[in-house]
């Protein structure tokens, strides 16, 4: 039963405490889309999003009024669209049509954003890939709620960098092409490696080749609620402090779990992953960074900021595990600069650097995340960055991944603005020393001796 007390505590996360379900995303195959005729494959598509997704938003609207719980985002994730369209598309301009399709659907249906506009390619690349990366800076200009990811690496299959020396070319082109809007299509664009099939969160969320036909995913955040639990503990040893963040992540994550059963049920369709991972919003006191400074470093970035980072990812997948049998997708703490203002805060006072956060990278959930670098950083280097980050996912058996917005016409000292849970960042200083010999070499990288399990 549920007391009174554990009603109010509730409430009050919620009121005070920026608790929040991040998203209810619909995953949508598209595998019955497929079509040779362009034309006939955009028309199925539509009629399939449209159909599967047309009481979504309304369904969280519902839940949000019935339980009292903000539920941020609605959005939706299909198919690797470079799978729907091999038959199809013949052309880069082909595939963006899909995208306009894509996009059409996100507006009717009238959710935030739609994902899956994505190519796996840590093995090799096809035809119908290339095409589609190609056509990845243009679809991004063209749409506004198209997100898009490339998978090029995993720890079985090792790295491709003949994909991350292309993804380079490609964050330098979308940067290009969005220049006016200070490089948005590179905010909706990221570079994976070990990209999970059931991932609420954009911009890298897909529809896996191994869900159903349609599933439910819901993303729970609530940094606001840990870094008020952690001042309960000042000065505290490591033990108490562990035991707080693993008790507040499973509160957290029974709300979503509660989310995610009432949407499944209401919209009959199945219930796949809780993502709990504490996903910061530009507003004050919902950083992680703040978690961190709790824990007890003056700014991210500052010695002891990575074990501070470690030991918060780990309780928190502790405690959520604890609360429900579904947990999944990314789950743990986030870093994206652009949408936490600690981490903004941080760089801002020169104590967080692109090398420290490429360090915290190894125990939290993602890669870099929503990083604005100077315009002239060239396509090698910001390939070499990629490889660097698929490296620490390869290695470590982990998901990693890249976002990084090159602000066209703007170097170290000017920032980047794109409202929303998107966010403002500074612009960071890169590496200017050249890796372009490294990067045209081509070919994979093997996967590690330890990735043999079989």
């Amino acid at each position: 039963m549920v007391n009174i007390f554990e009603v109010n505590e509730t409430n009050k996360m919620i009121d005070q405490e920026h608790l929040d379900v991040r998203t209810i995303t619909m995953g949508i195959s598209l595998m019955d889309c497929i079509d040779s005729d362009p034309g006939r494959l955009n028309e199925k598509i539509r009629a399939r999003i449209t159909q599967a997704a047309g009481k979504l938003v309304e369904t969280g609207e519902i839940i949000e009024r019935e339980y009292g719980i903000p539920i941020v985002n609605k959005r939706i994730s299909v198919t690797p669209v470079s799978i729907v369209g091999a038959s199809a598309c013949r052309t880069p301009e082909d595939f963006v049509e899909i995208a306009r399709t894509l996009d059409a659907c996100a507006k009717e249906v009238g959710v935030n954003f739609i994902g899956g506009y994505s190519a796996l390619v840590a093995n090799g690349i096809s035809r119908a890939d290339d095409l589609l990366m190609d056509s990845i800076p243009e679809a991004l200009a063209v749409t506004e709620r198209v997100c898009s990811s490339v998978a090029v690496g995993t720890t079985k299959g090792g790295i491709n960098m003949d994909a991350v020396r292309k993804m380079g070319l490609v964050i330098r082109a979308a940067a290009e092409r969005t220049a006016a809007q200070d490089g948005i299509g590179c905010a909706k664009l990221v570079v994976f490696c070990n990209a999970v099939e059931d991932n609420p969160f954009m911009a890298g969320a897909f529809h896996g080749l191994t869900e159903p036909d349609t599933v439910i995913h819901v993303g729970v955040s609530g940094p606001g609620v840990v870094r008020e639990a952690l001042k309960s503990c000042r000065g505290q040893n490591f033990e108490q402090l562990c035991e707080t963040i693993k008790k507040t992540a499973f509160k957290i994550t029974r709300v979503g779990q509660l989310v995610a059963l009432e949407a499944s049920e209401r919209l009959q369709v199945p219930f796949g992953i809780l993502d709990l991972s504490l996903a910061p919003t530009p507003a004050v006191g919902d950083s992680v960074a703040d978690i961190l400074k709790e824990i007890g470093v003056e700014h991210p970035g500052a010695p002891g900021t990575t074990a501070a980072l470690a030991l918060l990812n780990d309780q928190v997948k502790k405690g959520g595990l604890m609360a429900s049998s579904f947990v999944g997708g990314l789950s743990g703490a986030f870093i994206p600069v652009s949408e936490d203002q600690g981490m903004i805060e941080a760089v801002e006072a020169g104590a967080l650097t692109l090398e420290k956060l490429e360090a915290m990278t190894c125990v939290c959930s993602v890669g870099l995340d929503m990083i604005a670098v100077p315009g002239k950083t060239s396509a090698a280097t910001i390939s070499g960055i990629i490889a660097d980050e698929m490296a620490i996912g390869m290695i470590n058996q982990k998901t990693t991944a890249v976002r990084l917005i090159p602000a066209i016409g703007k170097d170290v000292g000017d920032s980047v603005e794109f409202g929303g849970l998107l966010g403002h960042a500074p612009i960071m200083p890169v590496n200017s020393f050249d890796c372009s010999r490294f990067v045209s070499r081509g070919g994979r990288i093997p996967a590690p001796v330890h990735s043999f399990k079989n």
